[in-house]
C-alpha cells in the first residue's frame, strides 16, 4: 500500500498536473495547512479558529472539520439535509436540535438527524474544540 503525505498547499498543484489524479491509497492533511480565523458560519456569532480538514481531499464523499468556537461563539440554528455528528475535543458547549437542548462536554458526541434544525455554541471560560463531519451531498442525475 503506497501512502502519499501532502501538504494541502500543494494539492492543487499536483491535481493541476496533465494526467493527474487523486491518489488513492490515502491523503494525510496536517491541520497547521488548513488553519483560519473566521466568524463561525451560520449567523457569523462572534470568533472561531477553523480547520477545514476535508476541503483539501479531492472527490471526497465526507466532510470532516475541527473548529474551535471561541468564548461567546456559537454555529447560528441551521437546517441540515443529512446526518451530522458534532463530537467534543475540550472545552463545553450546548447544541440544539429543534427545541431540544443539550450540554455537551469533552468526550461527548451528538449525532444529529437529517430534516432538523441545529446549531452549538460555546459554554464556560475555555474555547469549546469539536470535531464536525457529515457525507457530502451527492449530485443527483438528470431525470431521463
Amino acid at each position: 500500500m503506497k501512502l502519499y503525505m501532502i501538504s494541502a498547499a500543494a494539492l492543487p498543484m499536483i491535481l493541476a498536473l496533465p494526467g493527474a489524479s487523486a491518489p488513492r491509497a490515502m491523503i494525510v492533511i496536517d491541520e497547521t495547512t488548513v488553519r483560519a480565523e473566521e466568524a463561525p458560519p451560520h449567523g457569523a456569532i462572534g470568533m472561531s479558529t477553523a480547520y477545514r480538514i476535508s476541503d483539501a481531499v479531492p472527490a471526497r464523499t465526507l466532510e470532516f472539520r475541527k473548529r474551535v468556537l471561541h468564548p461567546g461563539a456559537a454555529i447560528g440554528a441551521h437546517p441540515i439535509a443529512h446526518d451530522e455528528v458534532y463530537y467534543v475535543l475540550g472545552g463545553e458547549g450546548i447544541v440544539t436540535s429543534g427545541a431540544d437542548a443539550r450540554a455537551l462536554r469533552a468526550g461527548m458526541a451528538a449525532y444529529l438527524y437529517d430534516g432538523a434544525t441545529v446549531g452549538i455554541r460555546q459554554n464556560g471560560t475555555a474555547p469549546l474544540a469539536l470535531i464536525i463531519a457529515y457525507p457530502v451531498p451527492t449530485m443527483r442525475q438528470p431525470a431521463a
